[in-house]
């Protein structure tokens, strides 16, 4: 399945059962615990400079470890959590060699796939050191526990749902 077809499934989920999902206790909780994780990452991405080496890497050095196909992990679901979390979904690639999802101000995604998420380059970790790298890796797992929790429960309320009519 491309990613676009992904992108269509993921939009006609969300049209059919946006509020049903927003209404749901499990799914809202979970939604409000990943909005407090991603808040956590990113903010501990930022002090350690993480977001900043990343950044110099991409524009100054022409890497980026946001490859081309990295979308192929995306299910429709978990790119409905992204919907859910009011993420605009591109139309279309921004860079022809990148992640279809890496725009010009970084990834457009908020819940994000767990290779995404925990791939830190031999330079980060350098730069990190043990402590550092400890301390982003327990805030970094909470956001990927809490991805996988709401990948799941969407999915089973959808399925069950689906499963009714």
């Amino acid at each position: 399945m491309t990613i676009s077809e992904k992108i269509k499934i993921a939009s006609d989920l969300f049209g059919a059962w946006g509020n049903d999902l927003w209404s749901d206790t499990e799914v809202k909780g979970l939604l409000d615990v990943l909005i407090e994780n991603l808040s956590a990452s990113g903010k501990v991405n930022r002090d350690l400079g993480v977001l900043a080496v990343c950044k110099h890497c991409d524009e100054e050095e022409g890497g980026s470890c946001c490859g081309a196909g990295i979308e192929n992990r995306y299910s429709p679901h978990l790119l409905l959590v992204n919907l859910l979390l009011g993420v605009t979904l591109p139309e279309e690639r921004c860079f022809a060699d990148s992640c279809y999802f890496l725009g010009k101000e970084g990834c457009s995604l908020e819940a994000r796939d767990v290779l995404c998420i925990n791939y830190l380059c031999t330079r980060i970790q350098r730069l990190l050191g043990h402590e550092s790298l400890l301390t982003l890796q327990t805030v970094t797992g909470k956001e990927m526990e809490t991805v996988f929790l709401l990948h799941e429960a969407v999915k089973r309320f959808i399925n069950g749902r689906s499963d009714d009519h």
